[in-house]
């Protein structure tokens, strides 16, 4: 067995950046299923979220981070988030991430939910793909072994303690392993759950589905983010247009041409996400239309062109002039707010295993993410991890917890009398339909039990598909459980059946194997 003193799972900016850090205290071994630059941050439009401005402070970053969380963050986490978010800002200017600048400072713009401009954003609407490159380049130039095509099915457990992770070679289809002191997931999210997602074809469920198995605890599946505008044309994949558009002013109309955000909450367009996606369901199903509209026309053309070129190209490429026109959107599966339990350095409960970014659940998004917190969650957790291995991580797991969490294990269910074949395409649908924006209990005990039964039924995963289809099954159940379990609607989880928030549920939600 290849023996390396880390290995890190997933190759977007949380695998680059820890592995960059990593280097300086042994071997590193980066594990990708795709190429390096298959990722989910290379598609971050909005930015990266931190106070370094005069007009804003850790303290204000707190608040409005701890108010989108909807009463389930961990106020730890997010104090050292805000508080360590300029210092991993300097990490990245180090590196060479080259962020848009005015007038000799780093330019900062508005997102909703922000009480300030906090949002640092590079070549305008492309801070994700610049910060990919950057330290994918940083990655090449140090030699740190990359293995792609390559992966990771199985986490290796000897005597509660991680001794390394077996790995199908997707060229090949032979199987390795890897042995490691640490096992650092950071393969991100699951967004290919549903059947409209602004996530890359990568975002399967991997990493929580790698660490369930191996008997850590999962968190806060319940809570998945829909982004409430992508581009809805036929035959075209969901693009995310960035909140930052409204941010700049760019504002909602239906079908009628009607401004209706006000009519749904004061603070209008730059409402929390899951108000504004809701919102956005009610106004199609009264208007009858699979769609809604950005309006951007009022815009001065410069700041559309260069503040969002990606998104004006590729509008453009399909017959949408975003100056002149308005823009056809709708809802999609944006970000994974649960996943793989750490605490505030990144340890789970299997000694020597870690998560960091969206296939982790640190508590700094609690109910409902703040925009623009999870590539700053990723820089300051992933140095974390690296500075609590370099101090001597113990070999016993360390207790995990939150203020208050209920635990449970999932459990066979009862196999329905009509169960489809499993696939991708209907597993999709199954959940965009019925564990979505708005969730109730017959939706939700149906697709329960269908995924139970799939589950029961599949063969053992032999090749890339049928591991990843696995492995989204798996999260889908995930999901689906804990959106049953949690009686009420809080943040991004919304039951028709339960539509308000309760003060007894203020608590968290966590399964293990």
């Amino acid at each position: 067995m290849n023996q390396y003193d880390y290995v890190i799972v997933g190759s977007g900016i949380a695998g680059l950046y820890t592995a960059l850090l990593a280097k300086e205290q042994g071997s590193v071994l980066i594990i990708t299923k795709g190429s390096i630059g298959d990722c989910n941050t290379r598609h971050a439009q909005g930015g990266i979220a931190a106070a370094i401005s005069k007009n804003d402070s850790p303290e204000i970053h707190f608040h409005d981070t701890i108010a989108a969380g909807d009463g389930l963050c961990d106020e730890e986490a997010v104090r050292i988030l805000v508080d360590e978010a300029s210092d991993r800002i300097t990490d990245l200017v180090n590196f060479g991430v080259p962020f848009d600048t005015l007038n000799g400072e780093i330019a900062l713009t508005m997102e909703a939910a922000h009480s300030v401009p906090r949002i640092l954003h590079a070549g305008g609407d492309a801070t994700g793909e610049h910060i990919e490159v950057t330290l994918s380049e940083r990655v090449h130039d140090s030699k740190i072994q990359v293995l792609e095509d390559c992966l990771a099915t199985e986490i290796l457990v000897e005597k509660e303690q991680v001794s390394g992770v077996r790995a199908l070679d997707c060229r090949t289809s032979s199987v390795e392993e890897f042995g490691c002191r640490s096992l650092i997931l950071a393969s991100g999210g699951a967004g290919q759950l549903y059947k409209f997602s602004t996530n890359s074809e990568i975002a399967t469920g991997d990493g929580v589905a790698l660490a369930f198995n191996a008997g850590a605890e999962i968190i806060d599946m319940e809570f998945f983010q829909f982004h409430p505008t992508a581009l809805r044309l036929p035959g075209v994949t969901p693009f995310l247009i960035s909140e930052a558009v409204r941010g700049e002013g760019g504002t909602l109309r239906n079908t009628e041409g009607h401004h209706f955000m006000p009519d749904y909450t004061p603070d209008g367009d730059l409402a929390p996400r899951d108000i504004v996606a809701r919102s956005i369901v009610y106004e199609m199903e009264r208007t009858g239309s699979d769609r809604v509209f950005i309006d951007a026309t009022h815009l001065p053309h410069k700041v559309t062109t260069t503040r969002f070129p990606h998104i004006y190209r590729f509008c453009l490429d399909h017959g949408l002039n975003v100056t002149k026109g308005l823009v056809p959107v709708a809802p999609a599966a944006h970000y994974m707010m649960g996943g793989t339990k750490t605490n505030i350095w990144g340890e789970t409960n299997i000694a020597g295993l870690f998560a960091v970014g969206e296939t982790a659940c640190t508590g700094v998004h609690g109910a409902n993410r703040l925009a623009s917190n999870s590539m700053i969650e990723v820089l300051v957790f992933s140095k974390r991890i690296i500075e609590r291995i370099g101090k001597g991580a113990e070999t016993k797991a360390p207790p995990v917890s939150r203020s208050v969490e209920v635990h449970h294990s999932l459990s066979w269910r009862q196999v329905p009398e009509v169960l489809p074949a499993p696939s991708f395409s209907t597993l999709q649908q199954l959940h965009w339909d019925k564990v979505g924006i708005i969730r109730d209990i017959e939706s939700l005990t149906q697709v329960a039990d269908i995924m139970a039964a799939w589950q029961k039924s599949l063969p053992q995963p032999v090749d890339r598909p049928t591991y990843e289809l696995s492995n989204l099954i798996l999260c889908g159940r995930l999901v689906t459980e804990a959106a049953l379990l949690r009686e009420e609607s809080r943040g991004a989880h919304f039951r028709s059946d339960f539509p308000h928030s309760l003060p007894q549920w203020q608590r968290h939600i966590v399964l293990v194997k």
